[in-house]
C-alpha cells in the first residue's frame, strides 16, 4: 500500500495544507515525488501528487502516480487508486471515510476504467478522451490518463537551499515539526531562485505523470460539514 497527501480544504473556498499549516485559498495541493526503491519501482502506484478545488457546485480532486512517466504509461490492471474523504463542521474535526475507487482493466491502451463513490455513484469506460466519462445523473465525472506533471518545482533552487541550511545547522534552533524557526535570509531568497542565481525553474515542465481526476458532487462527500481531509492510498 502507498498512501500520501492529507489535505483538509472546505466547500467555501479556503484550504490549508495540514502538513504545513499553511492557510491557502481555493485549493490545496500535496507533493510527494521522490520514494523508498521498492515503491519507485512501480511507478504505477507511486503516488506523486494529490490536489484538491472547488468547481462550482463539486469538488475536484486530481491524483497523480508514476512520475517521470513514459509515453505509453498505464494504470496497473491490479491495482486499486483510492482518494479518501473526511468530513466535519471544522478543521481538524473531521471523520468518516467516503471512499472512490478506481480500477482499470487491460494492459494495452485505451484501458477501461472503473470507478465507485462510496455506494452513491458508479461510472465506466475510456476515461482518458479529453471529455472522461461521468454516471448516470453525471453527479460523478471521471478523468484517468497521462497529463503533463502539473506540480511546479525548482530541483536547483531546491538543493541550493538545502546546501544553505546544512551549512548553518550548527546555529539554527527547530519548532514541534522539526522546521528550522531562524532560517537564514538567504534560504528564503534563494527558493525563488534556480542554484545559479537566476529565474526559478520548472524542474517538472517537461515530464508527465499518470492523472486520474474526479468531480463530484460536494453533498456526496460533505456529509457531515462542509470542511473536508482528503488524502490518496494505491492498493496492489
Amino acid at each position: 500500500m502507498k498512501a500520501r497527501g492529507w489535505i483538509a480544504t472546505t466547500i467555501v473556498g479556503a484550504a490549508c495544507v495540514a502538513t504545513a499549516g499553511v492557510l491557502v485559498h481555493k485549493a490545496a495541493h500535496s507533493a510527494d515525488h521522490l520514494d523508498a526503491p521498492a515503491t519507485m519501482a512501480d511507478g504505477t502506484v507511486d503516488i506523486a501528487d494529490l490536489f484538491t478545488w472547488n468547481d462550482g457546485s463539486n469538488v475536484v480532486f486530481a491524483m497523480t502516480v508514476f512520475p517521470i512517466a513514459p509515453s505509453n504509461a498505464l494504470f496497473s490492471d491490479s491495482a486499486q487508486y483510492v482518494i479518501h474523504v473526511a468530513s466535519g463542521a471544522a478543521y481538524g474535526a473531521t471523520s468518516g471515510d467516503y471512499q472512490i475507487i478506481c480500477t482499470f482493466t487491460g494492459t494495452t491502451a485505451p484501458q477501461t476504467a472503473q470507478c465507485w463513490a462510496g455506494t452513491d455513484e458508479y461510472v465506466t469506460g475510456h476515461a482518458d478522451s479529453a471529455t472522461g466519462i461521468a454516471s448516470a445523473d453525471g453527479k460523478l465525472k471521471v478523468f484517468a490518463g497521462l497529463r503533463g506533471d502539473p506540480f511546479f518545482f525548482n530541483l536547483a533552487g531546491f538543493h541550493a537551499a538545502q546546501k544553505l541550511v546544512e551549512t548553518n545547522a550548527g546555529s539554527l534552533t527547530f519548532n514541534d515539526a522539526g522546521c528550522p524557526t531562524n532560517a537564514p535570509a538567504a534560504v528564503a531568497a534563494q527558493l525563488g531562485l534556480n542554484d545559479d542565481g537566476g529565474p526559478a525553474v520548472d524542474t517538472f515542465a517537461t515530464l508527465n505523470a499518470l492523472a486520474i481526476v474526479v468531480s463530484i458532487d460536494h453533498t456526496l462527500v460533505a456529509t457531515k460539514g462542509s470542511v473536508l481531509a482528503t488524502w490518496a492510498s494505491t492498493h496492489k
